[in-house]
């Protein structure tokens, strides 16, 4: 009995091994030809620009945002369904989807899909790598090119407004870094500090009550 216990311990590990979503596009010609990102369940994800990269960009997903890519999958059975339309379309890149859950893996390939929920995750996963690659660019300049901070600055600010951004904790030590350095531009310094209270809390105030609506208390006694 011992011996059996021993035997399936390893098994039962693997199998309560929490799921994780792979995702990958390959498109030669474009910048880049390919990225991926690994969705682990409790929102870490991992962007890379190749295959066998050793120092990813990881980042955190918010809770929502995480049980939507994952009730996502479950209504696409885990990838265990063909996503591809089979239109005669314009090559846009390679997509592969791939479910990991213990000993369970289910993998889809498409160029393009009609499935609504197919769609939608494709999106969100695109969501992922956009804001992976502004943040290169962000770091990039930030160390190398500090005259180019602000239009960096820019496109954040752009795929913010677009709502493209997830993980936005990600940027604040660098926009921390670029408001507290007086070796950046002022409109830098001042772009960066506006986006980290943003990021820092994305809850937009109430709007001001209307006044016009408000009607003067009758005073009494009052002559005409």
């Amino acid at each position: 009995m011992r011996t059996l216990t021993l035997l399936l311990l390893p098994l039962l590990a693997h199998a309560a091994e929490p799921p994780k979503i792979f995702y990958s596009k390959n498109f030669p010609g474009s910048k880049p030809a390919y990225m991926e990102i690994r969705l682990d369940r409790d929102g870490k994800a991992e962007y890379r620009e190749a295959p066998n990269e050793e120092d990813p960009i990881v980042f955190k997903l918010q809770p929502t945002d995480v049980d939507t890519v994952f009730a996502l999958s479950d209504k696409l059975d885990h990838f265990n369904k063909q996503l591809e339309s089979g239109l005669k379309v314009a090559r846009m890149g390679d997509k592969v989807l791939r479910w990991e859950s213990g000993a369970e893996k289910h993998e889809t390939k498409f160029n393009y899909t009609l499935d609504p929920d197919g769609q939608n995750i494709y999106d969100w996963f695109e969501r992922m790598c956009e804001s992976a690659y502004l943040y290169i660019e962000l770091e990039r300049t930030v160390k190398y090119d500090r005259l180019g901070v602000n239009q960096a600055l820019l496109k954040l600010e752009a795929a913010w407004d677009k709502k493209r951004l997830v993980g936005a904790e990600q940027y604040l030590k660098l926009l921390d870094r670029v408001s507290a350095s007086e070796a950046y531009m002022n409109m830098a310094r001042d772009r960066a500090a506006k986006l980290a209270m943003l990021f820092r809390d994305p809850t937009p105030p109430p709007p001001p009550a209307d006044k016009s609506a408000e009607k003067p208390a009758d005073k009494a006694g009052a002559r005409p």
